[in-house]
């Protein structure tokens, strides 16, 4: 038999459904935490929304704590119930929002993921056998070797490109360049895939890298590039945020010059960059072509 409150969440899940285009798995996720707090409100004898108030959310919350939920899970289900209220009030059907007042937990800051020099050099290592491996190799090799966002790097013109200076110019966010150094593999792969690049590119073309059309290619196709050549290599998946962080977490290693890894990663705030400090630092030396393994001058 339904209830009142099971009969408003389906309410909101169809609203969810039909004015906001929500996926199926997210009208899930909905789905199963509010059926959490419906349990509890029917194991707490509480039939009538209008009896629901911040007390009776802040004591669900801290059961599903006691039980052992991630901070995580319990900030979802918090942002769960803040939407289903907030429905709810646009809809008549109740006048206040239990859930003001009510903190989300605090959660552990996840440190970014870094890969070894080990994982970097298998990777990287390999013989490209086409004009697409070639493409690759130089676009990873890159974006380790100049700390670029994904973005940076599908926007990237040629004549952003200065080799001879071992540089490239690049166009972060709001539109802030910064100049970011380019060590010699990334040079010896980005010079092979020009070799390839002039056969496939439309003649109009300015990108860097190109698709099969020979455009301007796009950030999906990076990251999809880069699930299948991290799977040929039997690694686990490395999207092109791994390789920004590998790259900054390799030369904080070694110079610890947090305000060089400010520059060159183009942080407009040292606290963005602070993060890196959490990971285990040994060396100290100075920056780049001492710091990044793969930044021995090319000559």
């Amino acid at each position: 038999m339904k209830t009142e409150i099971n009969n408003l969440i389906e309410s909101f899940l169809n609203f969810l459904k039909e004015n906001r285009n929500y996926s199926e798995h997210t009208l899930k996720s909905y789905r199963n935490d509010l059926n959490k707090f419906e349990v509890f409100l029917n194991e707490n004898k509480i039939l009538s929304i209008a009896k629901v108030n911040n007390n009776l959310v802040r004591n669900f919350l801290g059961l599903h704590r006691r039980k052992g939920l991630s901070p995580k899970s319990l900030a979802r289900i918090l942002s769960s119930l803040r939407s289903f209220f907030k429905f709810l009030k646009s809809e008549g059907k109740f006048t206040n929002d239990p859930t003001v007042g009510i903190s989300a937990p605090k959660q552990d800051a996840l440190l970014p993921k870094a890969l070894d020099t080990d994982m970097i050099d298998k990777l990287l290592n390999f013989e490209p056998k086409n004009w697409i491996e070639h493409r690759d190799k130089a676009m990873m090799e890159l974006i380790y070797s100049s700390g670029l966002r994904l973005s940076e790097l599908c926007s990237l013109n040629l004549k952003d490109l200065l080799l001879e200076e071992q540089m490239c110019r690049v166009l972060g966010k709001g539109n802030k360049e910064r100049l970011c150094p380019v060590g010699s593999k990334a040079i010896e792969a980005l010079e092979q895939w020009f070799t390839h690049r002039a056969a496939i590119a439309k003649q109009d073309e300015t990108s860097v890298f190109v698709n099969k059309e020979g455009n301007r290619l796009g950030p999906r196709t990076v990251q999809i590039r880069l699930k299948k050549i991290s799977q040929d290599r039997g690694l686990p998946y490395i999207h092109p945020h791994m390789l920004r962080h590998s790259f900054a977490t390799h030369i904080l290693e070694s110079s610890g010059d947090l305000r060089a890894v400010q520059e060159l990663l183009g942080h407009a705030n040292l606290s963005t960059t602070q993060i890196y400090t959490k990971l285990d630092f040994q060396h100290l030396a100075k920056v780049y072509d001492k710091s990044h393994p793969h930044a021995k001058n090319k000559k």
